[in-house]
């Protein structure tokens, strides 16, 4: 009887070992780590994917089972003015020291990020790190992605990435069964429409996002010091979340529950195998009890649509402005990028109007919001705008107006006409 209670205390001792604390270690955790976007008034995604990092990291998921793909343009930006350091909280640590720089500027594309998420490490052969998700079927894959997003459509430095060709390579993955669960964390505006009426419910993929299919997401911390946004709201929750949670005891529901709750500007969603939910955090951010950190300060979130962050950071500037040559030089830029913003919506009410045969048709597209359904129809005309309108990675104001083009498909408006439609606003 005692050999037994020994053996029985020494087992328990060997499960605590290294501070193990997820039931799932017989699989590999693997993570894959996107900011999507680039130029400094963007800094506040390559700051979130960054601390998403040290988070895995500091749980136990060695570097090569963590691929990070971030232009790295902000670090050592001229606007800077503490180069080589990236924060996400107002007078908050260094984020930007020991995160891998897997891939970084125009390696950041829609088509690595597909290769190196299933695995393909053939065709990442001589590209940056040339590391892949080489994961296996008992294996546990966390997917974070940081930047602008539209209908069905998430933005890279130079490209977009579409919904079906996303939804293709989970497929993929899953017939392959490189996975045993997969959870993406989405951090972009309209976000849901990644995933909504797309995602089965059957193949063991949980994702949450930071906006449903019609609404913008949210950036936060503004710094007066930086002229930038530090963090986006949802991403922010997430990781300050697991900062400070046991992610052993905490599941990936009440992790959701609670950005769902902080995230008070945009409504978080929710897609796929719901049941996931019941894991725990660790399974998916790490297996080891993480280092302990202080609370961080209270700051004020300042959440401000993203879409509308580089006029916002104007306007800071304008406040904190000090000669009236500076003044006089921020009211420029800022009546040049309402102007921008002005012809973007033009842009959109023309095409309405020259694709149409509506009286209204200007002011109708513009103001409704039909599901997206005719992918066929919509992802070739948003190309096609793309292409000679406005660089859709370039201009987020854009970005967020591709629900018109939507709108066009959905009511039956014939590709072509569109398609001529663009044409004859953007020559």
């Amino acid at each position: 009887m005692k050999l037994l209670v020994i053996l029985a205390i020494l087992g328990l001792s060997q499960a605590f070992d290294e501070n193990v604390i997820s039931s799932k270690s017989s699989g590999k955790h693997w993570a894959l780590l996107i900011a999507g976007s680039n130029s400094y008034f963007n800094y506040r995604h390559q700051a979130d994917v960054c601390h998403a990092y040290h988070i895995l990291s500091g749980h136990g998921i060695p570097d090569e089972r963590i691929v990070v793909m971030m232009y790295d343009d902000i670090a050592y930006s001229e606007e800077n003015p503490t180069p080589g350091i990236i924060i996400n909280h107002p007078n908050g640590s260094d984020v930007y020291g020991g995160v891998p720089k897997d891939y970084t500027g125009d390696d950041v594309t829609p088509k690595n990020f597909l290769n190196i998420l299933t695995g393909n490490k053939e065709a990442m052969q001589g590209i940056g790190s040339g590391k892949v998700i080489e994961s296996g079927p008992d294996d546990f894959v966390f997917v974070n992605f940081a930047d602008h997003g539209a209908p069905g459509l998430v933005a890279f430095p130079n490209d977009v990435l579409n919904a079906p060709d996303l939804m293709n390579a989970i497929m993929d993955m899953y017939n392959q069964k490189k996975y045993d669960q997969l959870v993406l964390y989405i951090e972009a505006c309209e976000s849901g429409s990644m995933f909504d009426g797309l995602l089965p419910q059957n193949i063991s993929v949980f994702a949450t996002t930071a906006a449903n299919p019609r609404e913008s997401s949210y950036a936060c911390y503004y710094d007066n010091k930086r002229n930038t946004y530090l963090g986006d709201l949802y991403s922010v929750n997430w990781m300050e979340d697991s900062d400070k949670e046991d992610l052993s005891s905490e599941t990936l529901q009440d992790q959701f529950k609670i950005v769902k709750s902080e995230t008070n500007e945009s409504h978080v969603m929710e897609y796929g195998d719901l049941s996931i939910g019941q894991e725990t955090v660790a399974i998916f951010q790490g297996n080891k009890q993480g280092p302990k950190k202080k609370p961080l300060p209270k700051a004020r979130r300042d959440a401000v649509k993203s879409e509308e962050v580089p006029l916002a950071i104007l306007y800071h500037r304008l406040q904190d402005a000090k000669t009236e040559r500076e003044t006089q030089n921020i009211l420029n830029q800022i009546y040049a990028l309402k102007a921008e913003n002005k012809k973007i919506v033009d842009s959109f009410r023309s095409i309405a109007q020259f694709s149409s045969f509506r009286n209204d048709a200007s002011n109708y597209f513009l103001n409704v919001r039909n599901p997206l359904k005719n992918f066929d129809c919509y992802l070739s005309v948003a190309q096609h705008y793309d292409k000679k309108c406005f660089r859709l990675p370039k201009y987020d104001y854009a970005l967020r107006h591709l629900y018109v083009l939507v709108n066009l498909c959905e009511e039956g408006v014939m590709r072509e006409d569109i398609i001529n439609a663009i044409d004859k606003t953007c020559q």
